[in-house]
């Protein structure tokens, strides 16, 4: 038996592997006999009876939006406008040209299309030709929908109901179930059906809605229902992730548009299991992301504020609201958090004229929705509590930020004057994505110093290098990684921790790599800033302490200084032979900007190595 194999069912579990078999021969057997696929098949036991799932204060968010700052104003109506000629805002970051009309199968970043006239499981997950396939759904998550009814609330111009009911008429026209991209995968086709639905009901408040597009909304959650039925076997069995989450909300939301009590019952069910499954009794998400752990509360908000409709609530609130106090206490003033774990840019809700990276509209709204209290003082993110929310009007529920561990998730935060440094030593229970093990993440004045390098695109080579051992601020034995992938997701070999030690002021833990060597690093604060020592056993040649800065790097006698802006922000002082590197980070998916990689080699002597070194804060 190989090692990849034994891997995979120690560490996945045999019954993981045998489920994933099972996809994958479903598959097979579905490219090579076409008609099997009516095996497989789903269908609701009713027609799509109902739509009105969500209701919201219109004349609340309508003063809230016109409140707000001309140029927030501005930015809805410009991405509006542009959506409305075919230009979608992918990514929260980068401007997509689909197309008038919108060619719902495009790659706009390679011009290349996939084909409409072929059934979803003909069409490859990843094609060099055509790119990532996460570009051609950009679009068809309809996440720019709610643009319009944003746009529309500010302006009242009809053109962009127009656009809503058009683009949606001409989707169905174009992506007959179940052909084409847009049909492969379940979170997609709730995300699609969760935005229509969103948009209807405001455009519905203003009756604008016509009996054509009722139609078409009802065959659109229709397909889409029918779509996360067949295929939940994946979301629910072989990923594990937030896709279970999305699909799973899929779920409640087509079950409750055709009115099968039953399924919706069993649905809230399987989510409260899934919330067990997947956040830890600290808050942590299992998917080792902050923004994957984003995307899930967004979810959750979008479920808390459906549960007004369908009479039935969730009952694991309390890990919930946990995992918000996690992602809360290493945000930076603007919301901003390390780039720690797989990042594909899914902003999902964006109902606020808040930036991507600040989290505060997400963490607001969840909060006041358990609690009754809300997280931050009033601001421009309030508007996503008010669509998801009852009201504004709530008292501030003061959380201290302060040294802390989760010990459960493998995430422990250390703080010190202006500054604050996060380091992650997890004890895998699923599927890691990143070697980002004892990687220190260093924050000082609001910048992130030290930082992570996040993924840029699951259909690029740049993405295994961001998510290796030497793209995270840890140390790196040269030609060895912490752990072995295997293609774009598939992580074998899962390091260890041991000896973890955390207390107000200091940080001690170890990783043992089951690829020969051990790493153990103390991090402990002192009236300077930090100071940090590390043990490397078990390997013999060199190793590389690295340091991962968007800043301009010194090289001095005492170690380097770390400069922004032309000030002298962090200095490093260290011995070694140091390096400056050429690399890259990604804040936004298919976005990377040049960063600066600092490499300090060490002689390893005896299979044992030891380094120093301080992290003095200006």
């Amino acid at each position: 038996m190989s090692n990849p194999i034994r891997s995979i069912i120690n560490e996945y579990g045999p019954a993981w592997a045998i489920n994933r078999t099972l996809y994958s021969s479903k598959l097979k057997m579905m490219k090579l006999i076409p008609f099997s696929e009516i095996l497989f098949e789903r269908k609701a036991k009713a027609k799509v009876k109902r739509l009105d799932l969500f209701k919201f204060n219109v004349p609340a968010i309508s003063k809230f939006l016109d409140s707000i700052t001309l140029s927030s104003q501005n930015e809805i109506i410009n991405i509006a406008d542009k959506a409305i000629e075919g230009v979608i805002y992918g990514f929260s970051s980068s401007d997509l040209a689909f197309g008038n009309p919108i060619n719902w199968h495009l790659n706009p970043l390679t011009g290349y299309e996939n084909r409409r006239d072929v059934k979803w499981y003909q069409i490859p997950d990843f094609d060099k030709k055509v790119g990532d396939i996460k570009v051609i759904w950009e679009a068809s998550r309809f996440t720019h929908f709610l643009y319009f009814a944003r746009a529309y609330i500010l302006t009242k111009n009809d053109k962009y109901y127009e656009a809503f009911s058009s683009q949606l008429d001409s989707w169905l026209r174009d992506n007959p179930y179940s052909y084409g991209s847009n049909y492969k995968c379940g979170q997609e086709a709730t995300l699609r059906m969760t935005n229509v639905l969103i948009v209807y009901a405001i455009f519905n408040e203003f009756n604008l809605i016509s009996v054509r597009d009722k139609e078409n909304i009802a065959n659109l959650v229709e397909n889409s229902y029918k779509k996360v039925l067949s295929n939940f076997f994946y979301a629910h069995k072989c990923i594990k992730n937030n896709h279970t989450f999305t699909e799973i909300f899929g779920l409640i939301v087509g079950s409750w548009c055709c009115e099968n009590y039953s399924k919706l019952k069993s649905s809230y069910k399987l989510m409260d299991k899934e919330i067990v499954n997947q956040f830890l009794k600290d808050g942590g998400f299992s998917q080792y992301s902050f923004n994957y752990h984003r995307f899930t509360l967004q979810i959750l908000e979008v479920l808390l504020k459906v549960s007004n409709t369908t009479g039935i609530q969730i009952k694991e609130v309390d890990r919930i609201k946990k995992s918000v106090l996690l992602l809360y206490q290493v945000t930076n003033i603007k919301g901003d958090v390390p780039n720690y774990g797989s990042n594909d840019g899914a902003l999902i809700f964006p109902l606020s004229s808040c930036k991507y990276r600040d989290f505060r509209p997400v963490l607001n709204t969840v909060y006041s929705q358990i609690s009754g209290k809300r997280l931050f003082e009033k601001g421009e993110y309030d508007e996503e509590l008010l669509w998801f929310g009852d009201t504004l009007d709530l008292p501030v529920d003061i959380n201290e930020y302060k040294s802390i561990a989760y010990d459960d998730i493998g995430i422990y935060v250390l703080r010190s004057k202006q500054s604050y440094l996060m380091t992650c030593l997890q004890d895998y229970k699923s599927r890691p994505a990143h070697m980002d093990q004892l990687h220190i993440d260093l924050w000082h004045k609001d910048i992130n110093v030290l930082c992570d390098c996040g993924t840029y695109s699951y259909a690029s080579d740049l993405s295994n290098t961001l998510s290796s051992t030497i793209s995270h601020n840890t140390v790196k034995i040269p030609g060895v990684e912490q752990m072995n992938k295997k293609g774009t997701f598939l992580v074998t070999d899962w390091s260890q921790r041991e000896n973890v030690f955390f207390c107000d002021s200091k940080f001690q833990g170890k990783m043992v790599s089951k690829n020969g060597y051990k790493h153990e690093r103390i991090i402990e604060i002192n009236e300077n800033g930090y100071f940090v020592e590390d043990w490397i056993t078990g390997t013999t040649g060199t190793c590389d302490i690295i340091f991962n800065t968007p800043c301009d790097v010194e090289i001095n006698e005492d170690g380097f200084d770390l400069i922004i802006d032309g000030q002298l922000i962090v200095s490093i002082k260290i011995q070694g032979t140091i390096s400056i590197e050429e690399s890259y980070r990604s804040l936004h998916y298919l976005k990377k900007e040049k960063i600066n990689k600092v490499l300090v080699s060490k002689k390893i002597t005896k299979k044992i190595c030891n380094s120093k070194f301080s992290i003095i804060l200006h």
